[in-house]
């Protein structure tokens, strides 16, 4: 049970970055918002999108790679220093491709003329978002470095570093200056505050905020050996491009349906509602994609350490039947305690709240996807990964295209589940053919299944008898206490009815 719980403590350490990673972006959207035009923020919302995208090609699934190599190399240091090398040089190559070119794709990628005020510069804007890009694809192998080595506590402490400078830095430049200014026009504060710079500041700030982390992790940088395996490399290449094209697969599978909605809804008078409505409850399902999210940093690690020790199918099956619990749980409280988790969202925005549990399963359906993913990583058939996101694209395309028109924003809902989970059950087949894991799935329906008719049986219950506030809190408390002892049977019955359904 030691590794299962370590394994737990890593994710929950991991987390910690990753939950005020998120929360900065619900943090600073306010501040946004309320300084900025709707133009001017459309500029943020546009190129962060393409940082999404971009973060992707810069790079290339080579972390994922390190992963796989530093286990199969014996921790060779050549894998580090080879990594590192070739992301420091594609990553100042295309940043500087970028900021050369900053003229022409400021035009090509729509930034109009008009949103920008005196004094700010489109090709700055695409500037700081190339150094954006090359900070933080440099980074990304000393911090697969940190997390291999199992330093968590100096992987969040830079996280939080670069986070907490991000978040204060637009806290000064965004409300202290302008503050000060209105107050006091003389103020030294003038010297350093440009008012008509205006959404720049964004795209400058969070190039700091990255290269801060690039200083913090320069310990990790300068101590390699400096040598260039070109033989590893090319080996390490070909394992990781279809990562990067599952990756670009997978952002389409992520964001492409809030892209569609405004252009697919036939009343274009409420289009933009409507995405803004979707939008805002889409983010009441972030306890799952937090829990996902800092799962996988500590997993992948975990999955390619006990892939050379005894029987590592059962342990990838135990992993599986914990995270599909934990899930549940989350989907249970979350529902159950709706009332109170929509206050996040403005009241004319809860309107699209039936949307929250089937995005719930979505993104249940997904981070099993990404535990069955341990079979294509392992076998060096990273391939399917980019087949299977590439499917997963497929579909999303083509039901967004077919179901957005007729049920709006419920329908890009419908189409995440369904594309998640067509992901998710290909996946398992292909990975029973070529890795065979011993998965519980019948743990899997059932924990699914009892999360799903706790949460009805509370609402039946409540709308029975309409207790009040406290006592509701004391029922919801009381169903999720009858999931917790549920899933505790069923883990400590080895001899239950859930047979694996296959594997030694």
């Amino acid at each position: 049970m030691s590794i299962y719980k370590k394994l737990a403590g890593q994710t929950a350490i991991y987390g910690l970055s990753s939950i005020l990673g998120r929360l900065l972006n619900y943090l600073l959207v306010p501040i946004y918002t309320r300084v900025f035009e709707a133009g001017e923020y459309g500029v943020v919302t546009q190129l962060y999108s393409y940082i999404a995208l971009m973060t992707v090609i810069f790079t290339y699934g080579l972390d994922i790679s390190f992963f796989r190599y530093f286990q199969s190399e014996k921790g060779n240091p050549k894998v580090y220093s080879t990594s590192l090398m070739s992301i420091i040089f594609s990553s100042l190559f295309f940043g500087g491709l970028i900021i050369l070119f900053a003229p022409q794709l400021s035009g090509i990628i729509g930034t109009a003329d008009d949103i920008a005020k005196p004094g700010q510069s489109r090709s700055l804007y695409i500037s700081m978002f190339a150094a954006v890009l090359a900070f933080d694809a440099i980074t990304a192998i000393p911090f697969a470095m940190l997390r291999q080595q199992n330093k968590a506590k100096r992987f969040v402490f830079i996280r939080l570093v670069g986070i907490v400078s991000n978040v204060g830095l637009n806290l000064f430049f965004l409300v202290i200056c302008p503050w000060i200014l209105k107050s006091n026009p003389t103020s030294w504060i003038a010297s350093i505050y440009y008012p008509d710079f205006g959404v720049g500041y964004v795209f400058v700030i969070n190039a700091i905020s990255s290269f801060v982390c690039l200083i913090l992790l320069l310990p990790e940088i300068l101590r390699v050996d400096w040598s260039f395996d070109k033989q590893l490399w090319k080996e390490m290449m070909i394992y990781s491009f279809p990562l990067m094209i599952a990756g670009l697969a997978g952002m389409i599978n992520e964001t492409f349906d809030r892209v569609l909605i405004p252009i697919l809804i036939a009343d274009k008078s409420t289009a933009m509602a409507q995405l803004g409505i979707y939008g805002a409850c889409y983010k009441l399902s972030i306890l799952m994609t937090l829990f996902i999210q800092t799962f996988r940093y500590a997993a992948e690690p975990f999955f390619f350490s006990h892939s050379t020790k005894e029987n590592p199918q059962k342990t990838y099956a135990d992993v599986m039947n914990y995270f599909v619990i934990v899930c549940g749980f989350i989907f249970l409280g979350i529902m159950l305690f709706m009332d109170v988790i929509e206050v996040f969202i403005g009241e004319k925005f809860r309107s699209g709240l039936p949307v929250v549990p089937i995005l719930l399963m979505a993104n249940l359906c997904l981070g099993v996807f990404y535990n069955l993913s341990i079979w294509y990583k392992l076998t060096n058939k990273t391939r399917w990964g980019a087949i299977l996101s590439l499917i997963g694209a497929i579909v999303t395309l083509t039901l967004n295209f077919a179901l957005i028109p007729v049920l709006g924003y419920m329908g890009a809902a419908w189409t995440t589940l369904i594309c998640y989970a067509v992901m998710m059950i290909i996946s398992y087949f292909l990975g029973q053919k070529h890795y065979p894991v011993p998965y519980k799935v019948g743990s899997f329906f059932y924990f699914i299944g009892i999360s799903i008719a706790l949460w009805i049986a509370g609402d039946f219950l409540r709308g029975a008898i309409h207790p009040g506030k406290v006592f509701s809190v004391m029922i919801n408390l009381v169903i999720l206490l009858i999931f917790i002892v549920l899933a505790y049977i069923q883990v400590r019955n080895k001899n239950s009815y859930l047979r694996p359904t296959s594997g030694k």
